[in-house]
C-alpha cells in the first residue's frame, strides 16, 4: 500500500534505466554460465548510487506492463509503430529489444522482488503512466529518474516534483526543475506536454504539426498560454499568427484533438496495493542468495545491500 507517502519518493523509469545500463556496461560482464548480466548489474549499481546520493524514503521500480497501449494506438496509429518487432493477436505487441537484453529482464524483476523493492506495472499502461499516478498521489517531494524527456511534463516546483535525467550513468544527473525547463524550452512542466505535442517526437511516432518546431511551439505557448489558447487563436482573425501557422494548425485539427490523451501521462492508473518503503534488509534473503550465485551478481548486489543496510544506522 502506498500509505500516503510523505517522505521523499523516488520513481524509477525502470526500462529506461536498464537500457542505459545495458549499453553502458560491457557485455563481457557475465554470469558463471556465460550469460550476459550487464543490464542486471548495471541497474543494481544505478539504484545503489541513487539511494546513496538522493536518500529517498520510498522507491518504486515502475515497469512497462504494456509499452504501446492499444488505447494510444487507436488515437494515433503511428504511435511507437517503428519499434514493433512482432504484432501479436492477444496481449501487447513485442518491442524490438537487443537479443541479449530480453533474457535479463526476468532476472532484474526477480532480484528486485527478492530485495523487497516495490515493482509496479499495470496492464494496459506504460511505466510513464504508473509514474504519473504515483506522482499525483504523493504527499511529499518526488524524484523521477528517467532518460525519457516526456516525463518533464510532471515537473512541478510547488509540489517538489523534479526529474533526474541521467547524462552519463547516474553519477551525472541533470536535475530538471521549472527554472531549467523555462531556460531550455521556454515552458514550465505543465507546458511541456503541449510543446511536445506541437513539435512532434519521431522516437515515439508522434507526427506533430508540420512546420511547427520546438522554438515556434514555445513562442506560440508564450503568446497564447496553452494548446487550447493556440487553437482558439486559429479562429481569431486578429490573433498574431502567420498565414502558414494558421493554415497548418487548422489542417492539424484532427491530430490536435486526439494527441493530448496520447502525449499526457495518465494520472488515474489503478495502482495495486504495494509497500513503497525502501527496505533495510532483503525481503527474501534465501532467494536473493540463490539469484546472486546463479547470475554472478557479486559486488553490484553487495554494495546495494550495504547501502540499504546503512540506512538503519
Amino acid at each position: 500500500m502506498m500509505r500516503g507517502v510523505t517522505g521523499r519518493l523516488m520513481l524509477l523509469d525502470t526500462a529506461s534505466l536498464y537500457f542505459r545500463a545495458y549499453f553502458g556496461v560491457p557485455d563481457s560482464v557475465r554470469a558463471p554460465d556465460g550469460t550476459p548480466v550487464n543490464a542486471v548489474r548495471g541497474l543494481l549499481e544505478f539504484i545503489d548510487r541513487l539511494v546513496k546520493d538522493h536518500r529517498p524514503d520510498d522507491l518504486v521500480a515502475c515497469m512497462d506492463a504494456d509499452w504501446r497501449p492499444q488505447w494510444r494506438v487507436d488515437l494515433i496509429p503511428s504511435y511507437k509503430a517503428h519499434r514493433v518487432a512482432e504484432v501479436r493477436e492477444t496481449g501487447p505487441d513485442e518491442e524490438e529489444v537487443p537479443d541479449t537484453l530480453s533474457p535479463q529482464v526476468p532476472v532484474i524483476e526477480a532480484v528486485l522482488d527478492a530485495l523487497g523493492i516495490a515493482r509496479v506495472g499495470v496492464a494496459g499502461y506504460e511505466a510513464d503512466d504508473v509514474i504519473g499516478t504515483f506522482t499525483g498521489r504523493a504527499k511529499g517531494p518526488v524524484d523521477i529518474v528517467t532518460g525519457d524527456r516526456d516525463l518533464y511534463q510532471l515537473v512541478d516546483d510547488a509540489r517538489g516534483v523534479r526529474v533526474l535525467y541521467p547524462l552519463k550513468g547516474v553519477g551525472s544527473l541533470q536535475l530538471t526543475d521549472e527554472a531549467w525547463l523555462r531556460e531550455k524550452y521556454g515552458v514550465d512542466g505543465r507546458g511541456y506536454a503541449d510543446l511536445a505535442l506541437l513539435r512532434g517526437d519521431p522516437s515515439d511516432g508522434l507526427p506533430g504539426v508540420p512546420g511547427i518546431g520546438e522554438k515556434t511551439a514555445a513562442k506560440l505557448l508564450t503568446e497564447f498560454g496553452d494548446l487550447a489558447g493556440i487553437m482558439a487563436a486559429v479562429d481569431d482573425p486578429k490573433a498574431k499568427l502567420t498565414p502558414s501557422q494558421r493554415r497548418r494548425l487548422d489542417e492539424s485539427r484532427p491530430y490536435v484533438a486526439v494527441a493530448p490523451k496520447v502525449v499526457k501521462v495518465a494520472d488515474d492508473v489503478p495502482l495495486p496495493e504495494v509497500s513503497t518503503a525502501l527496505p533495510d534488509v532483503p525481503r527474501d534473503g534465501e532467494t536473493l542468495e540463490a539469484l546472486a550465485a546463479r547470475w554472478g551478481l557479486g559486488g553490484s548486489l553487495q554494495r546495494l545491500l550495504t547501502t540499504l543496510g546503512a540506512r538503519r544506522a
